[in-house]
Formats: C-alpha cells, sequence, structure tokens
C-alpha cells in the first residue's frame, strides 16, 4: 500500500514530458544514454540501437503489478506494428540489480515478447543510467516482499526516436491502443 501511495504521490509531480517540452527549438529535450549488460550477458549501448525507435522502461522483476502490467503493452504494440516492429526495440533497464540479474530477466523478458531487451548492470551503472532520464526510483523496505525490500519508481514508458532523442512517454495505465496509435503515427510522420 505505501508503495502505491508513493508511486501516486510521484504521478502528480511527474512533469508531462509528451508536450512541448519533448521536443524544444535545438532537438530533443534529451538523449538516451546507456551501456548496460542485457539479458543474453551482451553489453548494450544505446549506439548500438541507431536508426531504430526505442520503447524504454525502468522497472524490477519483482514488481506485483505496474511493471508486468507495462511490458504486456509493450508486447501489444510490438505485435500491433506486424512489419513494422522492426524499427522499434523494446527495452527494460531493471532499477534492481542486486536481484536482477541478467539469469534473472532472461527468464523474465521473454514471458511477454521475445524481442524485449532486460538492461541490468552494477548498482553504480544502474545509477548512473538514471541521472541521464527524469525518472525517480528508491528502494522501500517491506517485510512481506521478496528479500524483505520491494521499489518505488517511475512508471512512464520512454519512446526514442532513431537517433535516440526523446519523442515521447505515456504515464502508467495509458491504454496499449493509444500508445499503438501514437507510434504509428510518430513512425508516419517522420
Amino acid at each position: 500500500m505505501a508503495v502505491a501511495a508513493l508511486a501516486a504521490s510521484w504521478l502528480l509531480l511527474w512533469p508531462n514530458l509528451s508536450d512541448d517540452r519533448a521536443q524544444t527549438r535545438s532537438g530533443p529535450a534529451f538523449y538516451a544514454d546507456f551501456e548496460l549488460t542485457d539479458h543474453r550477458g551482451m553489453v548494450q549501448q544505446d549506439e548500438y540501437f541507431d536508426g531504430r525507435w526505442m520503447l524504454l522502461f525502468f522497472g524490477f522483476i519483482n514488481c506485483p503489478d505496474i511493471c508486468p502490467t507495462t511490458l504486456s503493452e509493450v508486447a501489444y504494440v510490438m505485435d500491433g506494428l506486424g512489419e513494422d516492429a522492426a524499427e522499434v526495440q523494446p527495452l527494460f533497464i531493471t532499477i534492481d540489480p542486486a536481484r536482477d540479474t541478467t539469469t534473472a530477466l532472461a527468464e523474465y523478458v521473454p514471458l511477454f515478447d521475445a524481442n524485449i531487451i532486460g538492461l541490468t548492470g552494477t548498482p553504480e551503472q544502474i545509477a548512473r543510467t538514471s541521472e541521464t532520464f527524469p525518472i525517480f526510483f528508491e528502494r522501500i523496505e517491506e517485510a512481506a516482499a521478496p528479500v524483505g525490500y520491494t521499489m518505488g519508481h517511475t512508471s512512464h514508458l520512454f519512446l526514442f526516436d532513431p537517433e535516440a532523442g526523446f519523442a515521447t512517454s505515456w504515464p502508467y495505465g495509458t491504454p496499449a491502443e493509444e500508445i499503438l496509435t501514437d507510434l504509428q503515427n510518430m513512425m508516419e510522420a517522420r
């Protein structure tokens, strides 16, 4: 319950990045920037996805509702894109690297869509990565949670253009159909 209250209060403070701040006069508000290890044990950098759109979500495997719901929506979007799915790379970046190892991610992310890449790293790498995105996360001690803690976190799904520039984001609860339509419109306009 405390996590839900924290998440709800954070959403009220979250800036609406899908408005005109997504694109400044000189370009995107920010760029994707990361170097992390994927669920297959390979190092991945944002540059490796040049020329493709990136759907990016920060979360953790033991998340009871927000993360699996969002990843299910990402799977729906990828399926709905049909042949255009090859132009989009979905990414799940953990905020809980202590529990979300490459092995754990390898078992988790394919449950939603085989094309989702799960990314993890050292706590320092995750902290460094999170500093380049407008996100929030924190460890919350909770006796009933696995290993005695859970994570509070930003629940937005981010979209980056083929040059890794921020394009838009969708808050938790946005219907997958709306995300798919928005993404298709942006891809067609490009």
